[in-house]
């Protein structure tokens, strides 16, 4: 039997995973809707890094602006320096801090005496940020590159004892671990949007 099914390509010829979505090209293109589309794919990813960071009513408004923001320059977002969401990210973490300094700024002028309450820094959003992204993309990864990567990081186990614990080839687990890495490393670069 003859089968329609092109030949595999050899292992070198494979590219690693990507987190690409007909999402990105649709906001890329400016189609109707996909600022929609955008903010319910990746609207929690946004909200929940605003609402770690400031009030309820605060976080609203910054997602809100976040999207506007992105979608006023959507022509700036190139899909081969990052995904939408960690784009996304970069923005939501500079309105995050635009957002803080300006309370602080306020809360300056309406203090009369005594200590202002610490506000988190720029370190703090960016280390936020950055924990949301890889858990965000590690969401993303397949159950067996997820539960390698697990193994290995989280439970801090040899490619060997992976290999052992799983039933699989030592290579296939060695092969599991760099391509979820990369793709996960291809998931959290962020542009500079």
């Amino acid at each position: 039997m003859i089968s329609s099914d092109p030949p595999p390509r050899p292992l070198a010829a494979r590219t690693p995973l990507r987190f690409s979505s007909g999402i990105e090209a649709a906001f890329c293109a400016g189609d109707d809707g996909a600022l929609k589309l955008a903010h319910d794919a990746h609207g929690c990813l946004v909200y929940g890094l605003c609402r770690r960071m400031l009030t309820a009513e605060q976080a609203d408004e910054v997602t809100q602006d976040v999207f506007l923001s992105a979608w006023r320059a959507r022509a700036q977002f190139d899909p081969s320096r990052g995904t939408l969401s960690a784009w996304l990210v970069g923005i939501t973490k500079r309105r995050i801090v635009d957002h803080l300094r300006s309370e602080g700024r306020h809360a300056n002028r309406r203090a009369e005496v005594g200590e202002l309450p610490d506000r988190p820094g720029e370190a703090v959003v960016e280390q936020l940020a950055d924990r949301l992204l890889v858990a965000a993309a590690l969401r993303e990864l397949p159950e067996r590159a997820r539960e390698t990567l697990h193994l290995a990081y989280q439970q801090d186990l040899t490619h060997q004892q992976i290999a052992e614990r799983t039933g699989r080839a030592l290579g296939t687990v060695k092969s599991d671990i760099r391509r979820g890495l990369q793709a996960i490393r291809q998931h959290v670069r962020v542009s500079d949007g």
